[in-house]
């Protein structure tokens, strides 16, 4: 993989970072506690309360892996590990890595 090559996708990785690390922010503030007091709200109301607060968690807990992803793909790219596969270690398709930077396996192994 040449060098500006390699820049490219590390440019891609650093938009990627910074748009997840932004979406993470917006959403940490979003997640409410769920009251139990059933004088408050409805039984269904209450149930819809939860079912809202484990989407947002799971969500979050999504982007968190995510956030890992890229940040192992930041760390591969700077060393001779990045663009090779992790199953076979032949080198993953150049259209492969420009689709998605953070892929770890070549067509085969996936």
């Amino acid at each position: 993989m040449n060098e500006q090559l390699k820049q490219q996708l590390h440019l891609q990785l650093q938009q990627m970072l910074e748009s997840l690390l932004a979406q993470i922010a917006a959403q940490t503030s979003d997640v409410q506690v769920v009251e139990l007091d059933q004088s408050r709200l409805g039984r269904l109301s209450r149930i819809d309360a939860l079912q809202g607060q484990q989407m947002e968690l799971e969500t979050a807990r999504r982007k968190q892996h995510q956030l890992q992803v890229i940040e192992g793909a930041l760390l591969r790219i700077n060393s001779d590990e990045y663009g090779s596969c992790f199953v076979c270690g032949e080198d993953i398709d150049l259209n492969r890595l420009m689709f998605d930077p953070t892929v770890t396996r070549c067509i085969n192994c996936s």
